[in-house]
């Protein structure tokens, strides 16, 4: 069935999945080390991503990464918090406020550090706080400026660790300035730095009502720059992060084809809210649909694949996937 692939997940996906309308949680306030214990109950899981100070400190890394160990799982990235304090709220990266925007850059470079340390050597850099939600609320040569500015600082940090960034059209705010991959990749090309990559959710691909497999190709296009994958499934019209193949599942076999093709060999991470859902059955269901999809797709052919394609016959195309869909055979 092809290369191995990465498994990982976000650890919220183990806690109790507060949203803005249950503060508390749906499930039972559990323990750092219990969330890391039932992620291990996931068949496949090999990683798991964590949150900086909410998760993992330089002072606790070593009891932290002893954990991940004796659950069979490593460290697959880090992600500094620039959205969940008052004190971003108009912005980290792109506030007007000097010491705001050192204080996020500090942030970051505190991130890029342990990632360096643990030798995960991925930071995922959301901007969620930084963009407007009323006309005439931005100056937006300013804030790109103020973007560019402290993204270089923080990719200098440490050239041997990857920032990979993460768009999203909205949320918090109404409008992200880094709100779709066209930008992300126009901010790499005038930040200028190697060491910069794409973290894809594939939900905020949806909400961006961009098609993800053409998303991943642009990557591969423009530099090289897909580090990461979260995986999760919405409507569209939000970032729902529902179980995987829920919605998009013909999206989704082509997002998978499309990263055999570019030689993707980073991460398939989980970033899913089962708020009233068991954690580990809608892991374990999640994974299975991309196994089972990338089985439909080696069913199928990637020659046989890229050869429809080439063909650009839509009946065709249509009559390939529902045929491997509905044949395929019964693993053995």
């Amino acid at each position: 069935m092809g290369k191995d692939i990465k498994l990982a997940s976000g650890l919220h996906v183990f806690g109790s999945t507060a949203d803005r309308y249950v503060l508390s949680g749906y499930k039972p306030q559990v323990s750092l080390s219990d969330m890391i214990k039932t992620a291990g109950k996931v068949d496949g899981l090999r990683g798991i991503e964590l949150v900086g100070t909410w998760h993992i400190t330089e002072e606790n890394a070593e009891q932290i990464l002893g954990e991940l160990k004796a659950a069979g799982l490593e460290l697959t990235m880090l992600t500094p918090d620039l959205w969940a304090s008052g004190k971003w709220g108009k912005g980290s990266f792109t506030s007007s406020d000097e010491k705001v925007r050192e204080e996020a850059v500090a942030c970051v470079k505190s991130a890029i550090d342990l990632a360096a340390l643990t030798g995960c050597n991925l930071v995922d850099v959301w901007l969620g706080q930084d963009g407007y939600d009323y006309p005439f609320q931005a100056d937006y040569l300013k804030a790109w400026d103020r973007m560019v500015e402290c993204l270089r600082e923080c990719a200098d940090h440490n050239p041997d660790v990857t920032i990979g960034m993460e768009y999203k059209i909205k949320e918090p705010r109404t409008h992200c300035f880094i709100g779709t991959i066209g930008k992300q990749l126009l901010l790499y090309d005038k930040v200028g730095r190697d060491n910069l990559g794409v973290v894809l959710d594939v939900g905020h691909s949806l909400a961006a009502y961009e098609n993800m497999a053409e998303t991943a190709a642009l990557c591969k296009f423009f530099g090289d720059r897909l580090h990461y994958l979260h995986l999760n499934d919405n409507w569209r019209s939000w970032d729902d992060d529902m179980m995987v193949g829920s919605v998009h599942t013909i999206e989704l076999l082509e997002l998978l084809y499309w990263l055999e093709v570019v030689g993707f060999d980073g991460w398939y991470s989980l970033d899913i809210f089962p708020y009233r859902d068991e954690s580990v059955g809608v892991a374990t269901e999640s994974f299975g649909w991309i196994r089972d999809l990338r089985r439909v797709m080696y069913h199928i052919g990637l020659d046989k694949i890229g050869e429809v394609i080439a063909s650009g016959d839509a009946v065709r195309i249509s009559r390939m996937v529902r045929e491997g869909m509905f044949s395929l055979p019964a693993e053995e």
